[in-house]
């Protein structure tokens, strides 16, 4: 494979009739994950909170030839250090035919550009650690893996437990 971006890649903004499209692209991530028993979600809450009447997430599509082969899903942080709203990439996905492409760094520029556009102070996300090639990939578009953060997570019962302390 080659590094050139292939010539008919559009990065486009998600349009509802995506959404079918980017859930099978979740599946597929989960799946390379081995995280598959952990996707609970479904197409109508994918929808509701991209395009319904409070959105909380936005998504970009990278199509060829009328094809989704990735998706970059993201919202809105906020930075209180830089006084500044972020943009936080929960998902980035190319499906494995397509990688070596130039597609992730299509992705991942046209992220960098709303970024830019929108006057926020960073672009975040995080990376399993044992996921090598996507460090490295990361590494080598200009991003620091911060070795000293952890990610912590409430989910579940864990929620409800946690709001009724007093």
């Amino acid at each position: 494979m080659t590094s050139a971006q292939p010539t008919q890649l559009l990065i486009r903004a998600a349009q509802p009739n995506d959404v079918a499209d980017i859930f099978d692209l979740i599946k597929a991530l989960a799946e390379y994950e081995k995280l598959s028993h952990q996707v609970t979600g479904n197409i109508e809450l994918l929808k509701q909170h991209l395009f319904g009447n409070r959105p909380c997430i936005e998504a970009i599509v990278a199509d060829i030839g009328g094809n989704s082969v990735g998706f970059a899903l993201f919202f809105t942080s906020y930075s209180t250090f830089l006084t500044k709203p972020g943009l936080y990439l929960e998902d980035l996905f190319v499906l494995p035919e397509y990688r070596g492409q130039g597609i992730g760094k299509a992705l991942l520029s046209h992220l960098a550009k709303l970024v830019r556009e929108r006057d926020y102070g960073r672009l975040e996300w995080s990376v399993l650690d044992w996921n090598a090639p996507a460090i490295g990939f990361y590494e080598r578009m200009g991003a620091t893996v911060l070795p000293d953060w952890r990610i912590c997570r409430v989910t579940g019962e864990a929620i409800g437990q946690l709001a009724d302390r007093d």
